[in-house]
């Protein structure tokens, strides 16, 4: 049985000591988006995400670096209400353009020459502005009247957080790489300028929904064997 475990442990780990060098640098970048329709409560939204990142390491497999870019999401819904004769409809629409910087700094544990597993540190502050919009049109069906009106209103916020981030990095050649964050650890801190009020919300999670995937490309990999 121990030598069992052992001719394991050797097949799985045999080629760990493989490590990325001091001096390397490595770009990466990630860009989603994401399109959600409910016809059943008649609302949509859409999500766009350009994040490029730059990284040095300054030791052996531990690298620090800064992610910075750009989002945008907008989420449009309706509402109907009617009383008598009396039809009222508004569709809503919420805007949110925002820039975000986050330094981080990201330890890689080898899993084999090519699989690495990672752990990063961030912490990313989220500049933007929440734009909202309501369109009403009242139709009075009895005479014939319609009445419409925009509404609007913009308000400036800011968001700093603390997050971990686990991970997978997989090089498909030399300097090539595919990476994966699975879930994470953190908490922000969310404020509106004009209200004095701030939201904190904590965040925990390693589920598939919060998967991400970035292509990466390492100058001066050079990996020193222990």
């Amino acid at each position: 049985m121990k030598k069992l475990l052992l001719t394991g442990a050797v097949a799985l780990f045999g080629l760990s000591n493989a490590q990325i060098n001091r001096g390397a640098v490595y770009i990466s970048g990630q860009v989603n988006y994401l399109k959600n329709e409910d016809k059943n409560t008649n609302e949509s939204t859409q999500e766009f995400k350009a994040l490029p990142s730059v990284g040095v390491f300054v030791a052996p497999n531990f690298a620090i670096g800064a992610s910075w870019g750009f989002s945008h999401s907008k989420r449009v819904s309706h509402q109907l209400y009617m009383n008598g004769s009396f039809i009222s409809e508004v569709e809503f629409t919420t805007k949110e353009p925002a820039f975000t910087i986050a330094p981080f700094a990201r330890k890689y544990f080898t899993l084999s020459d090519k699989l690495y597993f990672f752990g990063q540190l961030e912490i990313p502050v989220k500049l933007g502005t929440t734009e909202t919009e309501a369109r009403s049109k009242a139709t009075d069906v009895a005479y014939g009247y319609i009445y419409e009106d925009t509404q609007s209103a913009d308000y400036k916020f800011t968001s700093v957080g603390v997050n971990i981030k686990p991970g997978l990095d997989y090089f498909i050649t030399k300097n090539w790489s595919i990476e994966a964050t699975i879930g994470e650890f953190g908490y922000e801190r969310f404020k509106y300028k004009d209200f004095d009020k701030a939201t904190n919300t904590s965040k925990f999670g390693l589920n598939l929904s919060s998967v991400s995937f970035g292509v990466k490309y390492v100058i001066n990999k050079k990996e020193n064997q222990q």
